[in-house]
């Protein structure tokens, strides 16, 4: 079946594909992968995946439906509000989505299956949790045999949080570049010499770097994820085992406090009063109320006050944030109160992620994923203008690219803000003011309402894309 719909994050696999018809997605199942997909209903596996929350959900539809005769069944699975990247989460994300991971591994065992891959693109946050959403990513367990996604799941997981955990938490970043997992070699070299000293990383990240290394011949592959010798079989307990020790080693790794001036960013708010602070969040809720959005991105939303303010109205709110330590500190109240509505990811918007892999075009852009039914820019203007240089007008056909209505702030020259960003610089933005800030989005937006911040000279304006 071949369909210009088809999705082309998903050519690459033999056992099936996902494509879109009217706006709806699906996933077809190949007759190669036929005794594995209904070995996955047989086992029981699949009910207790989604039980347990760790496997999107699907139905199944006829294929005859779609004028296919190639497939063996088409489902429809579960949407997800919003599809992400490994290299937009935080630490702690990065640390979960591997923790699912193993978790469904070890079900799977019990099963009788085996996942035969272990890419962390098959897991999404979903209701604020770390879901897998590849349904063909499992297959009949083939006794004595080793896991064939260990080196996929080390490099793609284990090495990028050892980097961050050990190192500093920007080399996530790491993943943008290698888009198939950080090479073990990179990380070996990049680790300080004491974690050479820590049992399972020396085991999963040295050592297994070493043995690629070896086997290098062969094509890359190490002994591990090759098929053993007849007198060495790779028994169920050892399986069992090499997953708790890459258990273990993942859930022993923590992320101290970040040295960030940023997480603390509402908390101190020397540059509001407490009237301006009340008041600006009194006004957000009033404009996001009238705005009146399924979908929110916070851009620029720090540790996701306002963020918070939209999702509280029952709004899937995205919140993007530069700061590594914010999205980490956003995502643990997501965790600690059970957030479903909010989503924090690393994303500077001046630099914002570009399409990755295969012509381009596996892994979306920022754009790609939009638009959104309202933008929030709050606290954002200046530091895109004066702080990066970007021109007014560039800042107002971007914003209009990425969603359908904006909440932005606009903070002018005479604010603590703005002063200090200008205390070590030539001030060469004479357009940066209110009326040039009006003059540059008129072209772009129309201007619905404009709500001045009590105790502040800060504006808030409410805008539509024209």
């Amino acid at each position: 079946m071949t369909d210009p719909s088809t999705l082309s994050s998903s050519f690459r696999d033999p056992a099936g594909f996902l494509f879109r018809r009217g706006g709806v997605l699906y996933r077809q199942v190949n007759p190669v992968h036929q005794e594995h997909y209904d070995a996955l209903f047989d086992s029981g596996l699949y009910d207790e995946l989604t039980r347990l929350g760790l496997l999107v959900p699907h139905e199944e539809v006829a294929a005859a439906s779609f004028g296919t005769e190639d497939a063996y069944k088409v489902i429809k699975p579960e949407v997800v509000d919003f599809i992400s990247y490994p290299y937009e989460w935080s630490f702690g994300q990065l640390k979960d989505a591997a923790l699912a991971t193993l978790r469904i591994q070890k079900v799977a065992l019990d099963k009788g299956m085996s996942l035969r891959d272990a890419s962390a693109y098959n897991i999404q946050f979903h209701r604020g949790r770390p879901v897998l959403i590849d349904t063909l990513s499992f297959e009949v367990l083939q006794e004595g045999e080793p896991w064939v996604a260990y080196r996929q799941f080390c490099q793609h997981f284990l090495a990028p949080i050892a980097l961050m955990a050990y190192r500093d938490v920007r080399l996530g970043l790491l993943s943008r570049n290698h888009i198939d997992g950080v090479p073990l070699d990179l990380a070996a070299r990049m680790l300080p010499l004491r974690t050479r000293f820590r049992i399972p990383l020396l085991l999963h990240v040295f050592l297994h770097a070493r043995s690629q290394k070896k086997h290098s011949h062969t094509g890359g592959g190490s002994e591990s994820t090759k098929k053993p010798a007849r007198n060495r079989p790779f028994t169920l307990q050892a399986f069992k085992g090499l997953i708790d020790s890459l258990y273990r080693a993942v859930d022993k790794m923590e992320l101290g406090r970040a040295d960030s001036h940023w997480v603390d960013y509402y908390a101190e708010a020397a540059h509001y009063s407490s009237e301006a602070t009340d008041h600006k969040q009194e006004l957000v809720a009033s404009l996001i109320e009238q705005a009146a959005p399924q979908t929110v991105w916070d851009l620029g939303a720090n540790t996701g006050l306002f963020s918070r303010i939209a999702a509280a109205q029952g709004v899937k709110t995205i919140a993007f944030e530069m700061d590594p330590a914010c999205v980490e500190e956003s995502y643990r109240r997501v965790k600690a109160d059970k957030e479903e509505n909010v989503l924090p990811l690393v994303c500077d918007l001046t630099n914002p992620s570009p399409g990755l892999g295969w012509a381009n075009e596996e892994r979306m852009t920022l754009q790609e994923r939009g638009p959104a039914d309202l933008l929030l820019a709050l606290a954002l203007i200046h530091h895109l203008a004066i702080a990066n240089n970007v021109p007014l007008t560039k800042i107002a056909d971007y914003f209009a690219s990425l969603g359908s209505r904006l909440i932005i702030e606009f903070v002018p020259k005479s604010d603590e803000k703005v002063r200090h960003l200008l205390s070590s610089r030539e001030d060469v933005f004479p357009d940066y003011t209110r009326d040039g800030f009006e003059r540059a989005f008129k072209e772009s937006f129309e201007t619905e309402r404009v709500e001045e911040i009590k105790g502040s000279e800060r504006v808030l304006y409410l805008m539509r894309v024209r």
